[in-house]
């Protein structure tokens, strides 16, 4: 004789309803919550413990009214702030134009060192001496090459605007980066998922826009994120060339005053616009794992 689905389906909820856990597993749980009680307890207390002797040794210290009064002055903060937050707004728009632009140029690069066969060695010769050269050359060179050295040449056509050539200098860096990140996706793809898609008729080129490239960005999400982290610090040092920035807007104070609280101001603004995208990031890796443990997709 058979249950109809309804009355099955009662049944079961009439079971979930009816259960009670077992007094083990219920002194288990309690268990469980009075430890992480203590924990959290515990890592309160000691970091409150360090945060006042951190501030007595540097409070006591000899040179501390000095450095109070050239660091952490009031007036200067509150004069600095607005300025500092206007130019911040050049360090975002660089951010977002120059994010994109990475990622274009950093996959393109990619999929030039991984293209196979002998023909396509000039472009994977010239994709890996880009990566090395660029990974190899310091930022800030890189920065005054592009910024101060393009406009010596005087040509034609070519801007000299300092905040076009710090935003170039900065992608020509960080491009080689993300290069290496999109290669390493490509390469952890196995390659029995270009086979199964060329025994379903797909060309190379489509395997590698169907198949291999979006597996590959997935799984490397979490230190793409991290690039953006960094690019997003490293905006400021297009105010060597002048562009007027948080960083030099700050500067241009200091340079008044003599007086150096501008710059602990700006720092302490681009650290309140990265701890966001950093939590972000924590966030995006740990849902990934989580995902990889129960054998979900990535």
């Amino acid at each position: 004789m058979t249950l109809d689905k309804e009355e099955l389906g009662s049944g079961e909820r009439d079971a979930a309803d009816d259960y009670k856990p077992s007094q083990r597993r219920r002194d288990r749980e309690r268990y469980r919550r009075a430890r992480a009680r203590r924990a959290t307890a515990i890592g309160a207390l000691s970091t409150l413990v360090t945060a006042v002797v951190l501030y007595l040794v540097v409070v006591s210290a000899p040179g501390w009214p000095r450095t109070k009064e050239t660091f952490f002055d009031r007036e200067y903060a509150r004069e600095a702030l607005p300025k500092v937050l206007e130019g911040l707004w050049l360090n975002v728009r660089l951010l977002l134009i120059c994010g994109a632009a990475v990622l274009v140029l950093g996959i393109l690069i990619a999929v030039a060192r991984t293209l196979r066969g002998p023909v396509f060695f000039p472009l994977r010769f010239l994709a890996a001496a880009y990566t090395d050269f660029f990974r190899g050359l310091p930022l800030i060179i890189n920065l005054m090459i592009v910024v101060l050295g393009v406009p010596a040449l005087r040509l034609q056509g070519v801007t000299v605007d300092p905040v076009l050539l710090g935003g170039t200098a900065l992608t020509l860096t960080y491009s080689a980066y993300v290069a290496e990140v999109f290669r390493a996706g490509i390469e952890s793809v196995h390659p029995s998922q270009r086979a199964a898609a060329r025994s379903l008729g797909l060309s190379n080129r489509q395997a590698l826009r169907y198949v291999v490239l979006p597996q590959a960005v997935r799984r490397q999400v979490p230190p793409l994120l991290n690039d953006l982290v960094s690019l997003q610090k490293d905006t400021g040092l297009v105010s060597i060339g002048g562009a007027v920035d948080a960083v030099r807007a700050a500067d241009i104070i200091v340079g008044r005053s003599l007086n150096y609280t501008p710059y602990i101001v700006a720092g302490l603004v681009f650290v309140a616009l990265t701890i966001p995208m950093t939590r972000f990031t924590d966030w995006v890796t740990a849902r990934m794992d989580r995902r990889q443990a129960q054998g979900g997709a990535i």
